[in-house]
This record gives C-alpha cells, sequence and structure tokens, in this order.
C-alpha cells in the first residue's frame, strides 16, 4: 500500500465523520438500553452525567437540563433504569456516549439488593439493636481515625478536633477505603486498636462518593469489627443522605466526617463559658453563706446573754420569785380556808414542784458562785488595780497621754493619779 495516496484528516475530521455516520444509524438514532446507574452527578447547569453499567461494560450518558426537568423521580447510584435516547459521538473529545431523552426506572440494581438482603440478616441478627450502642465518652483523651491519610475528610476532622477540644490526642490509622481490599483495612485496624488500652474512641469513615466508591462500609466484616469493638464507634461515611450498613451498627451515625468530629469532642468556648457560669453561682453561694454568717454573729453578739451577763441570773430569780408567790397563794388559800395548818399544806404541796424548786435554787447557787467569781473586785482583793478615764477603763498605753488624771480603782478605795510618763512593756 502506498502510504503517500492516502489522504490526511484532522483529529476533529475523524470524529466528525464518525459522528456523521453514527447519526444516519438508524438503530442509534433511537433505541432503548437497560442498565445500573453509576457516578450520577447534577451540575449546576442542570445538566445530568452519569454511566449505565452492567455485568460486562459501561456506557457514559448524558441527560440535559430540559429533559431532566420532566424526570418523575430522583436518579441515584446503584438504580436500574430504562434510558431512550441517541447514541452519537461527542467531538471534542471523540467519546461516544448515549443522549437520554428519557429515563424510567427498572427495578432496584445489583447493589441495592445486595445492601438490603446483609441489612436485614445484620437487623435480624440484633447488630442494629439500640441496647447494645455504647456512650460516647464526655471527654475524649485519646481518638483514633481509621481513613485514608489523604483527602479533605482526615484533614476536616484533624481541624475541628484541634479548634474544638486541641486536648484531646489525635492518632491517624490510614486505610484504604475504596477497593477491594479496603473493607479488610478497615476490619483489621479496628481490632488492633481495640488491643491498645490508650484509645477512648474511633471514627471510621470516608469523604463522598458513589455507592461503589462508599461500598467498603457495606462489607460484612466491618459490622462485625464495629459491633464487636470495646471501644465506641463513629461512623462517619461520604454526605448527609448517604447511608451504609457501617452507619447502622456503629455507636453513633455522623452525617458527614466533619459532623463526626464535631460529636466526639465538646466546644471548649461552651465549656469555658460553663465553667465561669458556675464560679459565678458558686461566689453568690459563698457570699450569701458569708453574710449569712455575719448576721448570726452580728445577733448572737447583740445577744442578752453577752451584752447583760447577769440576765440569766435574773430571770433564774423572778421565776423563783413567782414560784414562791405561787406557793405562798396556794398556802394561803388552804389556811383561810381552815382546812388544813400552813405545816400540813406544805407538806402536800406537789412533788413535781418542790423538786424543780430545788433544781431552781441549786441553778442559782451555781450562777452566783461563777458571778462572785467573775466580779471585778474580787479582782481588786487580789491586789490588782483598774485604771479609768471617766467610764472607760484604760486596757492600753496607747489610749492616754502624759498629763492626763486617771482614776485607779483599789480594793478599798479610788486613787487618782497624773500621767507623768509612758513605758511600753510585753506581760508574760
Amino acid at each position: 500500500m502506498n502510504i503517500e495516496s492516502i489522504p490526511v484528516y484532522t483529529v476533529s475530521q475523524v470524529n466528525g465523520y464518525v459522528k456523521s455516520l453514527m447519526d444516519q444509524d438508524e438503530l442509534l438514532t433511537g433505541l432503548l438500553v437497560r442498565g445500573e446507574i453509576s457516578n450520577y452527578k447534577c451540575y449546576p447547569s442542570g445538566h445530568h452525567y452519569f454511566s449505565m453499567k452492567d455485568e460486562q461494560g459501561s456506557l457514559r450518558c448524558v441527560m440535559f437540563r430540559g429533559e431532566a426537568a420532566r424526570l418523575r423521580f430522583r436518579p441515584a447510584n446503584g438504580m436500574r433504569v430504562v434510558a431512550f435516547g441517541r447514541v452519537s459521538v461527542y467531538p471534542r473529545d471523540g467519546a461516544y456516549q448515549l443522549y437520554c431523552s428519557e429515563l424510567l426506572p427498572d427495578g432496584r440494581g445489583s447493589l441495592d439488593e445486595a445492601f438490603e438482603r446483609l441489612r436485614r440478616r445484620l437487623e435480624g441478627e440484633g447488630l442494629f439493636d439500640a441496647d447494645v450502642k455504647q456512650p460516647l465518652p464526655r471527654y475524649p483523651k485519646k481518638i483514633a481515625l481509621v481513613t485514608s491519610p489523604v483527602g479533605a475528610a482526615v484533614r476536616d476532622m484533624l481541624r475541628i478536633l484541634g479548634a474544638r477540644w486541641p486536648m484531646t490526642e489525635v492518632l491517624v490509622v490510614p486505610v484504604r477505603v475504596q477497593g477491594s481490599e479496603a473493607a479488610g483495612e478497615i476490619a483489621a485496624a479496628i481490632h488492633r486498636l481495640n488491643n491498645r488500652a490508650d484509645i477512648d474512641l474511633i471514627i471510621t469513615g470516608r469523604g463522598g462518593g458513589s455507592k461503589e466508591d462508599l461500598w467498603a462500609f457495606n462489607e460484612e466484616v466491618v459490622a462485625r469489627a464495629i459491633y464487636i469493638s470495646n471501644i465506641p464507634v463513629i461512623s462517619a461515611v461520604g454526605h448527609e443522605p448517604d447511608v451504609t450498613i457501617a452507619d447502622y451498627v456503629a455507636d453513633v451515625r455522623a452525617a458527614t466526617p466533619s459532623n463526626a468530629a464535631e460529636l466526639a469532642v465538646p466546644d471548649q468556648a461552651e465549656a469555658q463559658a460553663r465553667l465561669a457560669q458556675l464560679n459565678k453561682r458558686l461566689a453568690r453561694s459563698l457570699q450569701n453563706r458569708l453574710s449569712g454568717a455575719w448576721r448570726e454573729l452580728e445577733r448572737l453578739k447583740n445577744s442578752r446573754a453577752l451584752t447583760d451577763c447577769k440576765a440569766p441570773i435574773q430571770d433564774r430569780q423572778m421565776a423563783v420569785d413567782d414560784l414562791r408567790r405561787r406557793m405562798g397563794l396556794a398556802l394561803r388559800r388552804e389556811v383561810e380556808g381552815g382546812t388544813r395548818t400552813f405545816h400540813a399544806a406544805q407538806t402536800r404541796l406537789p412533788l413535781a414542784m418542790q423538786a424543780r424548786l430545788a433544781r431552781l435554787r441549786g441553778q442559782l447557787g451555781r450562777l452566783s458562785v461563777g458571778l462572785d467569781a467573775l466580779s471585778p473586785l474580787k479582782v481588786l482583793g487580789r491586789g490588782y488595780a483598774i485604771a479609768r478615764r471617766g467610764e472607760d477603763v484604760v486596757s492600753s498605753i496607747a489610749a492616754v497621754q502624759p498629763g492626763e488624771v486617771l482614776d485607779v480603782l483599789v480594793s478599798n478605795g479610788v486613787l487618782r493619779c497624773e500621767v507623768k510618763e509612758k513605758e511600753e512593756r510585753t506581760w508574760r
């Protein structure tokens, strides 16, 4: 073959030619395709991009905004559908794709069916029961993140944990979170962490993706590793609408990895505000107790027992006098009635009254002895003297100045003395 005789075409010309061939093929201009949706994305423009696949192959698809607006359901990854449209080439990329004009649901996808079968079986075994869920530690000292060491998810969790509660130590346990080996690595990491004594909480998860991307967290080996974990586990897989088997088994399900970090630790700002509030309440309580104690002290200081030491004795004397008066009246009534003599009536006084009178007499005697011992006259009788300036007793040299006249009380009189000088001394 003489290559020089063959015309040369540009890439665009080749793509345009293939496109024209496909556009002229009656089969490709209007056909129905059955498959499972994968990698579904809806862009802000309103156009929908996804793939349809079966066991042997995959077909790129696009549904423009006008056709998508007529959809009566919300497409999702794993959903089996039947699409109607035309197959053509996108000249810029040279790749053919299905331009969908209609999309209808066609039952559940194989991944959805597998998910539902495992969910029902594990639920029947009790792996999702609320009474087996462990409470999260309030102030975890060390948290393990079982996730990919790269990507936005781990960075977001580290940032939020550090900002909310920097006292917590964070251990990143790197694992694959996508692919055939991911489930085994995740389960093995959870088992290893349960052999350590320093881990208080485990967070396992990853960022968003398709159902296939998140499938590692729908594997039974991961679910059972979470279930038997003695350490509380937070599941944080994908975005809020994404639900996995790990979410059902975990002690707490977080909507996103960032939300998991928020659930794992308290907010230090809120804790500080709470401590400040408790500190104010404690200060108010102590102030109230102190004020009450001062009021009680003032009451006791001004009580009659301290301001007038003779008061208790006088009260007892009045009680004795009252008893004597009552006794005399009773005896007088007996004598005036002519039924008994004074001495006979006295002997018939109630025994309780006689006993009470005896007790009061004994108390009066003891109080009199104590009062007599505290009398200033007893002090003067032992050779001591009391210096007074007017009605005030002088107890310190600071209270007088040279030249002042003082009254010095001794046992048998008063000495009027003039202060010549002062000399400070300490008496032992």
